[in-house]
């Protein structure tokens, strides 16, 4: 289909520049290599470019074609998408509020966007864990009104959003799975026009094979990126334009997720149940959840907030063994794992929101960073953040006096501000501050914050400034080693006997797509490993990164295992210094998620 797409829109026109074509070129050494990866690209024009198939980056596309509908103006509008198909990339809880979906499309039951028989929430737990075999549940008042859920369903977030996507091509979107945006580009003012897609076919020694395809210019009048926590493209702008300028550092959480099936007579459909407290010491921000889903799923996770202190910590390991509590071991029981991920996601709330908008594009959904935190939900914002966006755009470049240079839609900036969703936020926005003077000091502000001053306090809380979350990772020789047990196979499982149920896979002959910074390159070796112990080979969910003996020095050095990658952007995060920098692989590489 893209290749048809192509031969009909391709053009060829002014010149582009990326950030890419900036710096120091080259892999190869012969030139007819050179000329190859620096031969210009074909181009297609659009009038919106959406990065990222998610439930941000499909709100704004069909929003953009249902205005298109209702006034008569065409707008085109393209979606491109690094996984191999739409949803094999989306991992979430996932407890969904429909209030966004309800504005999108009101007749969603109808048309079955949850299914046939969606599971409805409607048994919301909260227990305490203060032990590995103790747990108090809190009475239902003293649940905290954020985590009440009726209204809500559990679903498939990746179900979901392969949903939305047949939606958004019924109404004329064009939507390009397999080709991730490689490359911003920028007019001579600095002005965003578009993306380029990866190349595609270039080996680990950097030099073209049989198999290669330049990218693709893909030219915009504006330009959304929604590509979730942490996106590659997504931190080249916010960068470039310097949209942190004004607000808190964005902090993060890494989430693991298992999604287990049971034997239906144990399923308790709509059953809620939220964790705080152990394994996680006091010190440490996180917490779990696990739900129980329609037909016979138990979906369960942990999230850990990546401004932990201690290097010898792996989220991984606390999860696995989190699953031997008894209040969480008895959901499981006569289940059988099937699948297997995990993501990072926002922690900073709304004191860490960027400006959203610069020349030529915006950020929307967990781009910007929209998630509520003590809600534990992302996905109504980000597709409200999607269709607010959309809405702006459509208004800025369909009206009579549009103007043909590139612009800065402003007006989504100030519309988001007048939304459901700065409104919820901003009343939300003191809970994940409170948690860096300790777990008890976090839920006892919370409860003072929810039950009592409902968001109203004059008052609002940083959680670390312009602090990186790699920032707060003390040094090894400050620390106490911590000795996970060994997994058992039964509820507890090796990361990479659970890798395999994430359906990763990437094209093996590629160069790395985790890069190391050249300017950080003595990082890993010198500092990482000697200073911090290596936290990367625990930090990791997917055994990523691992230290072997040099075999003529037998010094430690990093050995970086790029195939294993599920795109949880945690590395980019919480490495000392932030030495690697992700970047797409070749297309369609990564996990293949099909209910997470």
């Amino acid at each position: 289909m893209f290749a048809q797409s192509l031969a009909v829109r391709a053009i060829r026109g002014a010149p582009v520049r990326s950030a890419a074509q900036r710096a120091v070129r080259g892999f190869c050494s012969s030139s007819s290599s050179d000329d190859l990866l620096s031969s210009p690209r074909e181009a297609m024009e659009y009038d919106v470019v959406i990065v990222g198939a998610g439930p941000a980056g499909l709100s704004a596309a069909i929003r953009l074609k249902q205005l298109e509908a209702e006034t008569g103006k065409e707008i085109s509008v393209c979606v491109v998408e690094k996984a191999a198909e739409v949803g094999a990339h989306i991992l979430s809880g996932n407890v969904f509020e429909p209030r966004a979906l309800n504005e999108l499309i009101p007749d969603w039951k109808e048309e079955e966007a949850l299914g046939e028989d969606p599971t409805e929430a409607k048994d919301d737990n909260f227990v305490v864990c203060t032990s590995e075999s103790k747990g108090y549940s809190l009475p239902g008042f003293l649940i905290p009104p954020s985590l009440h859920n009726d209204g809500n369903y559990i679903i498939s977030l990746s179900k979901l959003v392969r949903w939305l996507g047949g939606k958004a091509e019924e109404l004329g979107v064009e939507i390009y799975p397999g080709f991730p945006a490689g490359d911003v580009l920028y007019d001579d003012n600095g002005a965003v026009v578009g993306i380029a897609t990866a190349d595609m076919g270039i080996g680990k020694d950097g030099h073209p094979k049989d198999t290669f395809m330049r990218g693709m210019e893909l030219r915009a009048k504006q330009t959304l990126f929604a590509e979730g926590a942490r996106g590659s493209c997504s931190e080249e702008v916010i960068k470039n334009f310097d949209l942190r300028k004004d607000c808190d550092m964005q902090s993060y959480g890494l989430g693991i997720k298992e999604v287990w099936e049971i034997p239906e007579e144990n399923l308790k459909p709509g059953t809620i149940q939220h964790t705080i407290g152990w394994p996680l010491d006091m010190k440490t921000y996180g917490g779990s959840f696990l739900y129980h889903m329609k037909p016979n799923f138990i979906l369960i996770g942990m999230v850990v907030g990546l401004d932990y202190q201690n290097p010898y910590l792996s989220p991984y390991e606390e999860f696995q063994r989190f699953k031997h509590h008894p209040d969480v071991k008895k959901h499981l029981e006569g289940g059988e794992c099937v699948a297997y991920g995990a993501r990072v996601i926002n922690e900073g709330g709304f004191q860490a929101i960027p400006k959203l908008t610069f020349p030529g594009g915006a950020l929307i959904g967990c781009s910007a960073g929209f998630l509520n935190v003590p809600k534990i939900k992302g996905t109504h914002t980000a597709m409200k953040s999607g269709m607010v966006a959309a809405d702006s755009v459509f208004e800025e470049l369909t009206a009579e006096d549009a103007p043909e240079e590139i612009v800065e839609v402003s007006q989504y900036q100030t519309n988001m501000e007048n939304s459901w969703v700065w409104e919820e936020l901003k009343a939300v926005r003191n809970y994940a501050p409170s948690f860096k003077w300790g777990t008890l000091a976090g839920v006892a502000y919370s409860g003072l914050s929810g039950f009592v001053l409902r968001g109203k306090e004059p008052w609002t809380f940083s959680k670390h400034g312009k602090d990186r979350d790699c920032d707060a990772t003390k040094k090894a020789a400050e620390c106490k080693e911590i000795e996970y047990p060994k997994p058992d196979g039964v509820l507890s499982f090796d990361i990479l006997t659970n890798l395999a149920r994430s359906g990763t896979n990437h094209e093996g002959d590629q160069p790395a797509h985790l890069r190391i910074k050249p300017d950080l390159k003595d990082i890993p070796n010198e500092v990482s490993i000697t200073e911090y112990a290596g936290p990367e080979q625990r930090f990791c969910p997917a055994k990523v990164y691992e230290y072997q003996p040099n075999a003529e020095t037998n010094k430690m050095e990093l050995v970086i295992n790029a195939q294993n990658c599920v795109h949880c952007k945690c590395c980019s995060i919480k490495m000392p210094e932030e030495y690697i920098k992700w970047t797409v692989p070749e297309g369609g590489g990564g996990p293949a998620y099909e209910v997470m």
